[in-house]
């Protein structure tokens, strides 16, 4: 079963019983909190729209990835954390921040942010109306990296959760155990002589890296993994040094560069170099085709995260959305939740 814009319709025909939450009570109302739109989730009862599609009048942002902050919007509203790098992405935007866990009054909802340890400032959106509970997960992953702020389970009656790595053959090594991987693979790059370039996406994970790998030589970063490392810093978050390249780079450097830029003149006029990659997708062979040396790692819940998520909420009613959502709905719904789909 697929709910899509239709959420009220199914809701009125098949409303959930009372008294089914798994350790969290609360009474349940027959309209939902939020319904799914052209435009994205929408919250009626607060007129606002959570990770808005296109531009809307008032947004409430996850994160600053541009698949969840997008331009257009007349207000967006985000945790303190996550304001700098969306105002660097977006540029002159009205826009606030608010505290993790501080509650905001929004027509007759009330609203928070709670850390969702995705990437820097990321959240889970708390929604509340008379007891009810809704939460949106936004993207996240449960194990702490040490570096942003680390995945804090909300309890709710309905969960919006993202499934990107939503199959069962997605289970994470331990970040020490790839981040010495990577040490040990820009280590024999520069005792052969090649410049050691790694793809990773410039918002996170390339920070991510930046803080954790063991230091052996200068890091370099592609100026627009530089520019968001710069705003990062500035911040406050823990990051070394970073240089960016405008001139010859030695051969015991490592290059943290956007997967983008790989074919590009750019990495051509490098010299001699190794390529690597790291992201979630490394884990799928066919991923790795260009491709030197890949490491998996991933600012997102992998298989155990997402079902470990899930339980922690104490939700009964589940929406996937962002991956593999037929395969996790259908976990779901034989695991005996009341399970639909996002698209």
């Amino acid at each position: 079963m697929r709910f899509r814009a239709s959420l009220p319709v199914f809701w009125a025909e098949n409303p959930l019983p009372e008294g089914r939450f798994l350790g969290y009570a609360g009474p349940m109302a027959r309209d939902p909190v939020l319904t799914f739109t052209q435009k994205g989730i929408y919250c009626p009862d607060g007129d606002f729209y959570i990770d808005p599609t296109r531009g809307v009048g008032r947004a409430l942002v996850t994160h600053g990835h541009s698949d969840h902050a997008r331009r257009g919007s007349d207000s967006y509203l985000c945790t303190h954390a996550a304001l700098p790098v969306i105002r660097h992405r977006l540029g002159r935007i009205t826009a606030e921040g608010v505290a993790y866990g501080e509650r905001r009054q929004i027509g007759a909802v009330l609203v928070s942010f709670h850390p969702a340890g995705h990437v820097p400032g990321s959240a889970q959106i708390r929604v509340e109306r008379a007891g009810e509970v809704w939460v949106v997960s936004g993207d996240y992953k449960v194990t702490d990296d040490g570096f942003c702020e680390a995945f804090a389970p909300v309890p709710c009656h309905t969960f919006i959760t993202e499934c990107t790595f939503g199959l069962p053959i997605f289970q994470w090594q331990r970040d020490t155990l790839v981040l010495a991987d990577i040490a040990a693979w820009w280590a024999r790059n520069a005792g052969e002589g090649r410049i050691s370039v790694l793809a990773a996406y410039s918002f996170g994970k390339a920070q991510r890296l930046i803080a954790g790998i063991p230091p052996q030589g200068p890091i370099y970063a592609h100026d627009a993994v530089q520019e968001v490392t710069d705003v990062l810093r500035d911040q406050g978050y823990p990051l070394g040094p970073t240089f960016r390249i405008d001139g010859t780079v030695p051969r015991d450097a490592l290059i943290i560069a956007p997967p983008n830029v790989l074919n590009s003149d750019w990495a051509a006029d490098l010299g001699p170099v190794s390529v690597g990659f790291a992201s979630g997708w490394m884990a799928l062979g066919a991923r790795r085709k260009g491709v030197g040396a890949a490491f998996t790692l991933s600012d997102h819940a992998d298989w155990p995260g997402l079902l470990h998520a899930v339980r922690e909420t104490g939700a009964t009613q589940v929406f996937a959305t962002h991956g593999y959502v037929e395969p996790f709905r259908r976990w779901l719904a034989e695991a005996g939740y009341d399970a639909g789909i996002v698209r």
